[in-house]
This record gives C-alpha cells, sequence and structure tokens, in this order.
C-alpha cells in the first residue's frame, strides 16, 4: 500500500488552521476521515489537490483554558507534527502580526529539518497584503497570503508548490495488491507483543509485565503459507487522561498512526478483563479509520471454568457492549500456548478480501432498490427520499454514492438500514463501510 504524504498544520490558536482545513475537505467532493479519539486535539483529513492525494493533520484543537498553558501545549504539538509530517504548513495571523509565540513555534520548527511553508492568514484584501511583509523576519521563507474563511488569495498556488513532489494518484486496484499490513493494537499489557513475537518465533519486540514497554510501532514482515504480511506492533493506547507530554504522547501518536497505514487492525482484547472502555474506543478509532478489524481476545489460557458455550457467550457480550461491532469476527487466542494464534492470518485474509470488493453495479441497485421497497423513508414535512442510482466510489472501505433527491431526507437510521441490507447481500466481513450521499435532478430517476 502506497502511504499518503502527511502535511501537519501548525500554529497557536485561532489563527485559521481548522478553518482551512474544513475548506480543503469541503473543496472536494471526496471522503475526508475526522479521527477523534486518545488525542483528541489532533484530527487527520485525507484531501485531494487535483490529481495528488494526501493526508492533512489539524493540530487546531487544543484551547487552553489557562492563557499560561497555551505554549508548553503547543510547542508538544508541534514537536509531535515534526517527528511524523513529511512537511509542515506554518500558519499566522496576518491581522495580528507576530507574536512571540509565533517566533518560537518557528524557532523548533526550522530544526526539524522538514520543508516548511509559512502562511499568513486572514488577508482578504490586495490592500492588506502589505500586512505580510513584517512575516519575512521569522526566517522561514517567503509567506503565502491567503483567507482561509473565503478562500481567497494564493491557496492554488499553496496547494501547487505543497504537492509538487507528490505522487500522482494510482488506481485504486493497484493499491490493493500488496502484502496485508496488520497493525497490533489495544491498551497497553493486553499482550500485543507477545502476539507479535509468538507469531515470527523469536523475541523481535520486548515483552513486560510494565505496562507500556513498546515505544515505538515495529513492522516485521512475515510469511505464511507462501504469502507475506506485515506485522506492526504498536504501544499501547492508554485513556488520554492518563497519556503524559513526551515520549509516551509521541508512541500514541504513532500508535494511532500505524491504525491508519494499516489494511487489518488487530484490536487485541484481554480475557481476563473482558471489554473495556478503552477497548471500545480503539475500535472507534480503527473504523474512523476504514480499517478492516478482527477483534483478538488473548490470554484465552487464564480464563477458568471453560465450557463449549463461553466463547459464544463472550462474543454475545462483546456485541452487547458494543453493537457498532456487530460485523468485526471475533478470535480467542493465546499468545503464551499459541493456541490459535494462526487464526490471525486465516481472518485477516478474509477481511482484507472484504475491504477491496467491488460490487457490480447492476446487482448493487437492484439491492438497494428491493431495500426501498420494502421499507420506503418516512415522509419529512411532506418529502420522501428518491434514490435514483447508487455505485461504489471506493474500497478498503467500501464506499457508495446514493444520488438522490434531497441529502437532508437521507437520515442515519435509514443509512444504517440500507448499510445491514448491503451486509446481508454482500457481506463485507471485518470491514466498515461508507455511505454518502450527492443531490441528482430527478430526471436521472
Amino acid at each position: 500500500m502506497t502511504k499518503k504524504p502527511i502535511v501537519a498544520i501548525i500554529g497557536r490558536p485561532n489563527v485559521g488552521k481548522s478553518t482551512f482545513v474544513n475548506r480543503l475537505a469541503g473543496a472536494r467532493q471526496s471522503i475526508t476521515d475526522d479521527m477523534p479519539g486518545v488525542t483528541r486535539d489532533r484530527k487527520y483529513f485525507d484531501v485531494q489537490w487535483l490529481d495528488k492525494v494526501f493526508t492533512v493533520i489539524d493540530t487546531g484543537g487544543i484551547v487552553p483554558s489557562d492563557e499560561e498553558d497555551i505554549p508548553v501545549n503547543i510547542f508538544a504539538q508541534a514537536k509531535i507534527a515534526c517527528e511524523e509530517a513529511d512537511k509542515i504548513i506554518f500558519m499566522t495571523d496576518g491581522k495580528d502580526g507576530i507574536t512571540s509565540t509565533d517566533e518560537d513555534i518557528a524557532n523548533i520548527l526550522r530544526r526539524s529539518g522538514k520543508p516548511i511553508y509559512l502562511v499568513v492568514n486572514k488577508i482578504d484584501s490586495i490592500e492588506k497584503n502589505i500586512y505580510a511583509s513584517e512575516f519575512y523576519a521569522l526566517a522561514i521563507g517567503e509567506p503565502y497570503t491567503i483567507s482561509a474563511l473565503h478562500g481567497s488569495g494564493g491557496i492554488g498556488d499553496l496547494l501547487d508548490a505543497l504537492t509538487e513532489d507528490f505522487d500522482v494518484c494510482e488506481q485504486q486496484e493497484d493499491e490493493n495488491e500488496h502484502p496485508i499490513r496488520i497493525a497490533i493494537v489495544g491498551k497497553p499489557n493486553a499482550g500485543k507483543s507477545s502476539i507479535v513475537n509468538a507469531l515470527i518465533g523469536k523475541e523481535r519486540v520486548i515483552v513486560s509485565n510494565v505496562s507500556g514497554t513498546t515505544r515505538d510501532s515495529i513492522d516485521t514482515t512475515v510469511k505464511w503459507e507462501k504469502e507475506e504480511f506485515i506485522l506492526v506492533d504498536t504501544a499501547g493506547i492508554r485513556k488520554k487522561a492518563k497519556v503524559d507530554w513526551g515520549i509516551e504522547k509521541f508512541a500514541v501518536a504513532r500508535a494511532i498512526k500505524a491504525i491508519r497505514d494499516s489494511d487489518i487492525a488487530i484490536l487485541v482484547i484481554d480475557a481476563t478483563e473482558g471489554l473495556t472502555d478503552q477497548d471500545k474506543k480503539i475500535a472507534s478509532i480503527v473504523i474512523e479509520a476504514g480499517k478492516g478489524m478482527i477483534a483478538a481476545v488473548n490470554k484465552w489460557d487464564l480464563v477458568e471454568n471453560k465450557a463449549s458455550s463461553t466463547i459464544n457467550k463472550f462474543e454475545k457480550e462483546i456485541e452487547r457492549e458494543a453493537p457498532f461491532m456487530h460485523y468485526v469476527p471475533k478470535i480467542f487466542i493465546s499468545a503464551v500456548t499459541k493456541q490459535r494464534l494462526v487464526n490471525i492470518y486465516k481472518e485477516s485474509k478474509k477481511v482484507w478480501e472484504q475491504c477491496s470488493k467491488k460490487v457490480s453495479t447492476s446487482i448493487l441497485n437492484k439491492v438497494i432498490t428491493d431495500a426501498y421497497a420494502m421499507v420506503p423513508p418516512d415522509t419529512i414535512k411532506n418529502k420522501r427520499l428518491k434514490i435514483y442510482y447508487t455505485t461504489q466510489v471506493k474500497t478498503a472501505p467500501p464506499t457508495f454514492m446514493f444520488f438522490v433527491n434531497k441529502e437532508e431526507l437521507m437520515k442515519d437510521s435509514y443509512k444504517r438500514y440500507l448499510e445491514n441490507k448491503l451486509r446481508e447481500a454482500f457481506g463485507f466481513y471485518g470491514t466498515p463501510i461508507r455511505l454518502t450521499v450527492k443531490e441528482k435532478q430527478e430526471k436521472e430517476k
């Protein structure tokens, strides 16, 4: 899988970072990922400029109540972004001019060694271009003047320069032909590293009873039945309130990035604890990232008084606690005894086939037409949703575009109904499904 270039947008609060990101995401009718989770202060979006696709990190979420905390948090964010980004947009406020915080951020970014693009925002007229001249003092380079709010100024020039050396989008079919990349994720001490070591047969990563031993995501290429897989061991993702700035913050950021770069995520659940709230949060991160998922209940050897019905009861418990995981396969394993570990490979192959599945347009439309006839949508203010046509626009995850009379008439409850009908008809075992809506003239009926 070709990794998309990553662009981080850095700057102090209220300079317009999120407005700029929203304009990028909204300017194209493409799918964007907003991945909330442990690091809620940073959001990831996939955006497209001309024939280039890249990932943007919006670091605009931190607005501390205590003004004195702003520099500490902003600097920490800048350092994390410098670590994982290929390029950095440094956004400033043309109305405010250069502040001491801008100067400190510029000093950090210059030391990163990454390409930096200086942007002076809130320049909404030619007359205000003069405000940008003082920003040369930051020694970052020539500033791009824009108005993120109005979509004016040098946004096109900025994006042309930013994406100049990015690869042109490849065909989806080509992207699906590669070794399956499996991220082993979960909360600390669930047994992730032990699983990786058991699968590869050697101590590739450190195993310890002390939570947080793994600080970085580690890739290992393995072969099973003549097929290559890439296993990625990640740091445990703890609750946000328990994660400190510094080394652990970097580790959690890398773990979430590993999910985004993966094909399949194996969510490791501790059988002795059952499904926890943190497990559910991590599952949500995987789903929001659009990745295939398998729930691996580890330490099954430690479960006492097992009977033939124990697995069934555990599965029902997971589905009751996390109904949004109803499509996720569950496997019951032990890293210590290696019980059923091979199922990780078997299930990953099955799930990736479902992630990559392309549905025939004619059959797809028959399924949707039948579903609509069986349960028509409710009328809203004497208007009823009409679905003229449906097509699959993407795989991994399978994504469907519905051409309708009015977007607002497609309610979330009806989307869920249609998703269930798509799963009944086509499976989509282990993969999330994306449903998007576009208005179309009635003549397309």
